[in-house]
């Protein structure tokens, strides 16, 4: 039995109101009200001129990566330690991903192995901003000046997250987020792609509708797709929008909460760089040995508090793993990360106990 999950909804403000709202008003679709509400609303929040939202955060990436328009022969370059559907939408347009390390001190791609994957074919580099650290922006973006390509920027994880004073996803050509079930703020399944590009978003906006023109009613005059979010989706994630603050303060202050509790230990949390925001999607650990951390997560497990290992590299992943790689940080950090329960209705208690179970499983290692 499951006494503190990994993560959970936090549906305490106006969700049933505004999806009551929809039901009364029969907009359950992909048309109605709250569908621009949440776009501007998610546009003004990361500071960007245009948002599109979308059915998932999957979709948001490979809409990009379609807006932009890449195919077969273009390589993206991309973090391995990652979630899969990074690297799957680079996949799904042909394209080929050529992955890179992390670094060891933020978990973030790591800049100097950028520049040097960087090739004639090399078309974008797909930043991900792990687990809510925001990645080395102005690094990153000199090189794809430099080089000339294309940045997309995965902030599935990364609402809240700031660099250099901006909210990340406005760095690049275009950013993405996702709004599935665990994600800071969620519309049950969504997603969401910002650009300061009028273009791009014309380009996307025309995609995602199954390239319907807009000269001539079901005309279609490219392949396009059904990328498109529910009117209710929208509303559920204009009402989680409005707490993002909240969200965002209290996540902050559970992840000070387990750095203070688990310091002087065997136990490496994630910590937040100089000058940068991170918002802790997840308060995830590092483990002192790989041979702990499925251990400890049984032992987790047995006093009802649910875990998750860090992401694989997605480069030892049988349909990725055709060449042999080396990617010695990512690949440390993805045999001993766990991350902890981590969501705003967590109380102090709780936290404090998932602390004292894991020092008590490593006095006992």
């Amino acid at each position: 039995m499951i006494d503190i999950p990994v993560y959970q909804p936090s549906l305490t403000g106006r969700e049933r109101e505004y999806v009551n709202d929809c039901l009364d008003s029969t907009w359950i679709s992909s048309k109605g009200k709250y569908l621009p509400l949440f776009e501007r609303g998610m546009a003004t929040f990361v500071g960007s001129k245009h948002a599109a939202a979308v059915c998932n955060g999957t979709v948001a990436l490979h809409l990009a990566l379609v807006a932009l328009g890449l195919g077969p022969g273009d390589e993206v370059i991309v973090p391995t330690l990652t979630y899969i559907s990074s690297v799957n939408a680079i996949a799904y347009t042909g394209a080929t991903p050529v992955f890179v390390d992390s670094l060891p001190e933020t978990w973030q791609m790591d800049p100097a192995d950028v520049n040097l994957k960087m090739t004639s074919r090399t078309k974008a580099i797909m930043v991900v901003h792990l687990y809510g650290h925001p990645c080395d922006m102005e690094a990153i973006g000199r090189i794809a000046r430099e080089h000339r390509v294309f940045v997309v920027e995965d902030c599935a994880e990364a609402v809240g997250t700031m660099y250099a004073g901006r909210h990340v996803g406005t760095f690049g050509d275009i950013g993405t987020f996702s709004f599935f079930g665990n994600k800071t703020i969620t519309t049950g399944e969504g997603g969401m792609v910002v650009t300061n590009d009028e273009t791009l978003h014309e380009r996307m906006s025309h995609f995602k509708g199954q390239g319907l023109a807009d000269h001539r009613q079901y005309w279609h005059d490219v392949i396009g797709y059904n990328y498109r979010m529910t009117n209710i989706c929208a509303a559920i994630g204009l009402a989680q929008l409005e707490q993002a603050e909240h969200f965002i303060a209290r996540k902050r202050e559970i992840a000070l909460r387990y750095v203070a509790k688990l310091a002087g230990s065997s136990i490496t949390t994630h910590r937040e760089a100089p000058g940068v925001v991170h918002s802790y999607w997840m308060n995830t650990i590092l483990v002192a040995k790989p041979a702990q951390r499925d251990p400890l997560r049984k032992h987790l497990a047995d006093l009802g508090i649910e875990t998750r290992p860090v992401f694989f590299p997605v480069h030892t992943m049988p349909m990725y793993a055709g060449k042999f790689q080396r990617h010695a940080v990512a690949e440390d950090i993805g045999w001993r990360g766990v991350n902890l329960p981590s969501y705003p209705g967590m109380t102090d208690a709780q936290v404090d106990k998932v602390c004292e179970a894991v020092l008590r499983f490593v006095d006992a290692a």
